[in-house]
């Protein structure tokens, strides 16, 4: 009885945080030739996983980070070379869950001096700007994924009322798409990209 009373100072977390992948991003933000802009990254062509895609930066947090605030901050002077004095820290957007277990943490910050950028090249081809005016003007390309349960056969569908007639849940997944001088933004990186943009002009 003593572990119900224990509930009453419980801290609610995600379930099955535990087994999910955990990353968190930063929106950079700065003055690019007088104007406001937002950095991209064109992933390095040797990289496992991705390579060539255009992200924000950003990663696995590592259990030494403890917030996912200093996971952005790290990854992001790992990427750009830079120190968490070079970033300023705006605000958060919303977290994002997916249907592969990942969770996302993401924040806006503002890069202070672009000058001071070096960039690794291990992880980074190259960044970018896009002017933030521009984005908020752009329709960028939707599409909607369908996704259906599947089931290995040895799955006791005889267990559940109606069996495989049971009407499953059908998960559905906004895909946004942002072309800019020749380079894609999509997946993550443009759903993340779409809420902020949604945030600035007040529909969300």
């Amino acid at each position: 009885m003593d572990r119900i009373e224990d509930l009453k100072n419980r801290k609610a977390n995600i379930l099955g945080h535990e087994q999910a992948l955990k990353t968190a991003v930063l929106v950079p933000l700065a003055e690019v030739e007088g104007k406001t802009g937002l950095l991209f990254e064109k992933r390095s062509p040797t990289l496992q996983h991705q390579p060539g895609e255009i992200c924000f930066p950003g990663g696995r947090k590592d259990p030494a980070d403890g917030q996912s605030q200093t996971t952005a901050i790290r990854e992001t002077c790992e990427e750009l070379g830079l120190i968490p004095d070079d970033i300023e820290m705006l605000g958060e957007l919303d977290t994002l869950i997916t249907p592969s277990s990942l969770i996302m943490r993401s924040f806006v910050a503002r890069i202070k001096d672009i000058s001071r950028i070096k960039i690794n090249p291990a992880e980074v081809e190259r960044v970018f700007w896009i002017p933030l005016e521009y984005l908020l003007e752009y329709r960028p390309l939707e599409f909607e994924v369908i996704l259906k349960p599947e089931f290995p056969d040895n799955f006791p569908l005889y267990l559940i009322p109606q069996g495989a007639n049971y009407p499953f849940r059908i998960n559905r997944l906004q895909q946004y798409f942002y072309i800019w001088e020749g380079e894609v933004i999509w997946g993550l990186t443009a759903r993340m990209l779409y809420h902020f943009l949604e945030l600035l002009k007040g529909n969300t």
